[in-house]
């Protein structure tokens, strides 16, 4: 194995390897959840190199130079009052979602009139008009970097989400045609589509490594696949209504859902068995997350709360 670059991940904290194997590119993570702004930078940087052999002795000052910059971000202030800075009358129909780029000088916003576009941060003004679509914009995404532009044809119904792999050489899909489908990001060619659900896909998502691809649909079940093999390895069942909302914690082995009927659940990713239900809301949920160390989830509902649970 040799290793190519090292690469800086913010959220959840962590380096990302880029390594080659038998002439081919892979990646890996090192998790760095427990790090804060007075962990002893020298020890982290031996315990690092004691378990992964690819971090070598002339990797030492970089990867000290990343933790530094991860602490330093840490530090930052969390407490920023925020005012309002800019109104935009971006479209001529309702948005249905936002996403700013990774250094958060543009942004893109999709919306009802079927077109997406992207915006200057600073300034407000418009950059690009994308079109194409003949019919409503529900879900939207940058790459890192972006530039490249592909139509991805192959769902049969409407797309309910899209997102990229932490790396952005792939994209993920979910679609009402109840099958998920992965894609190249450089090429635009569809590369798998994951079957196996008896109703509309509502919510798709990527465990920060990559290597897993966690499913949830209206038929009440959510689904964990191998983004290598492409095959189902885990089914969630427990839930008595549609499961809108799916996310792994920052650790990968459990995932979270939120279900119209009133509760979220965590599980286990490798045995599917669930290991919490969390009850109290009185409306469907249709948003859950877990914080960035995995010990707090927030859920949203339709009864106008949010709650946390740590």
């Amino acid at each position: 194995m040799k290793l190519k670059s090292l690469l800086l991940r913010y959220y959840p904290p962590g380096i990302m390897l880029e390594y080659e194997k038998g002439g081919e590119l892979k990646t890996k993570s090192i998790d760095l959840l427990e790090l804060s702004p007075s962990t002893d930078v020298n020890t982290l940087v031996g315990e690092i190199q004691k378990v992964e052999p690819l971090i070598t002795a002339s990797r030492t000052k970089q990867v000290r130079l990343l933790v530094q910059r991860l602490q330093e971000k840490l530090r930052q202030h969390c407490d920023h009052n925020f005012y309002l800075f800019k109104v935009l009358r971006a479209h001529i129909l309702p948005l249905t979602n936002v996403a700013l780029n990774k250094a958060g000088s543009c942004f893109i916003t999709g919306s009802y009139d079927r077109t997406c576009k992207v915006w200057d941060t600073a300034s407000g003004e418009e950059l690009h008009t994308l079109e194409g679509h003949r019919n409503v914009v529900y879900a939207i995404a940058f790459n890192n970097p972006y530039g490249k532009v592909h139509t991805l044809i192959g769902h049969c119904a409407e797309i309910s989400s899209a997102l990229f792999s932490w790396d952005c050489s792939l994209i993920l899909t979910g679609s009402m045609d109840k099958t998920c489908m992965l894609w190249d990001a450089t090429s635009g060619k569809c590369v798998a589509t994951l079957t196996g659900h008896d109703d509309e896909i509502l919510d798709s998502c990527f465990d920060y490594t990559g290597k897993l691809i966690a499913t949830a649909s209206a038929d009440g079940t959510a689904r964990v696949y191998n983004a290598t093999t492409r095959k189902c390895i885990t089914k969630l069942e427990g839930h008595e209504g549609e499961i809108s909302k799916i996310s792994f914690n920052p650790q990968g082995n459990r995932l979270l859902t939120g279900s119209s009927d009133k509760t979220a659940r965590i599980w286990d990713v490798q045995t599917g068995q669930c290991l919490q239900v969390l009850e109290g809301h009185t409306d469907e949920i249709f948003s859950c997350a877990f914080n960035y160390k995995g010990n707090i989830v927030i859920t949203g509902s339709k009864d106008n709360s949010c709650r946390i649970w740590r």
